[in-house]
């Protein structure tokens, strides 16, 4: 399983830009699923930031017609879709606001979270603005809260998903990892940060994985998907330092219908 930036004019930027960390499926897919309601929770990976074609009742949540979870809706006609994702989501702000979308008829979840618990916009922000002795300090602290105070916060949001919907298929899509390495960036990180920064990605989703494991919930990687189309690969499916800010390092389009969206139709 698995998982960054750059120049001094855009540093004020990318400090807004990482504070949020935050699907065709065909005519094949799950019917009992598709027959019960739809709910995607979780962050800005769920919710499309990056995509582009937002809800305009959606707000700061950028809940994009391009994201995952509204292309499967579109293509596979649950019988309800509630799409709650939201940019800059937490375990605790999924558990604490989007769970009122589930009930006992609910067939189908997709969630995302965890990067914005452990601080990834902070470490994103010291790769970006500091050397690469504090982007390394940076990244092992936050794989140290990965490995010591995550798994408990997902374990706590997987058991109240599951009292909410008793009943429900639960896809819990992980993180792509966000650089080719010896790719063909000639500016920002050096490839120590960059591959630190993998390192931190492939170590955040196997905790993940296993809290999903532990929970009855089904894990879906998106790192093969995404194999390829990393930073740094000349066909990147994800932003680096964008304007606007909030697009930075999230999925663009393509990387929602050709890396979420595959990820997630196999699985659910």
């Amino acid at each position: 399983m698995s998982v960054r930036r750059f120049w001094a004019s855009a540093s004020t930027l990318v400090l807004a830009a990482v504070a949020a960390l935050g699907i065709a499926q065909p005519a094949s897919a799950d019917s009992s699923a598709a027959a019960g309601g739809y709910v995607a929770l979780g962050d800005s990976y769920s919710s499309g930031v990056g995509a582009g074609s937002y809800l305009s009742d959606s707000g700061d949540c950028r809940r994009s017609t391009k994201s995952y979870p509204y292309l499967w809706a579109a293509a596979n006609s649950p019988s309800s879709f509630a799409f709650v994702a939201c940019s800059g989501a937490t375990t605790t702000s999924v558990a604490g606001t989007q769970l009122g979308a589930l009930s006992s008829s609910t067939g189908l979840v997709s969630v995302t979270a965890g990067g914005n618990d452990v601080g990834f916009a902070d470490v994103m922000q010291d790769c970006v603005l500091s050397g690469e002795a504090a982007c390394l300090s940076s990244v092992g602290s936050a794989v140290s809260q990965v490995q010591n105070s995550l798994p408990s916060k997902l374990s706590s949001l997987y058991g109240s998903i599951r009292s909410r919907a008793p009943q429900a298929h639960v896809v819990v899509l992980g993180y792509p990892r966000f650089y080719q390495l010896s790719g063909s960036c000639i500016a920002g990180l050096s490839e120590k940060e960059r591959a630190a920064i993998n390192n931190a990605s492939d170590v955040l989703n196997g905790v993940i994985a296993k809290q999903a494991a532990d929970a009855g919930f089904t894990f879906s990687s998106v790192v093969d998907d995404f194999a390829g189309h990393e930073l740094c690969s000349g066909d990147a499916w994800l932003h680096s330092v964008s304007i606007p800010v909030y697009n930075s390092y999230h999925p663009k389009a393509a990387g929602q219908s050709g890396g979420y969206l595959p990820a997630f139709r196999s699985a659910a």
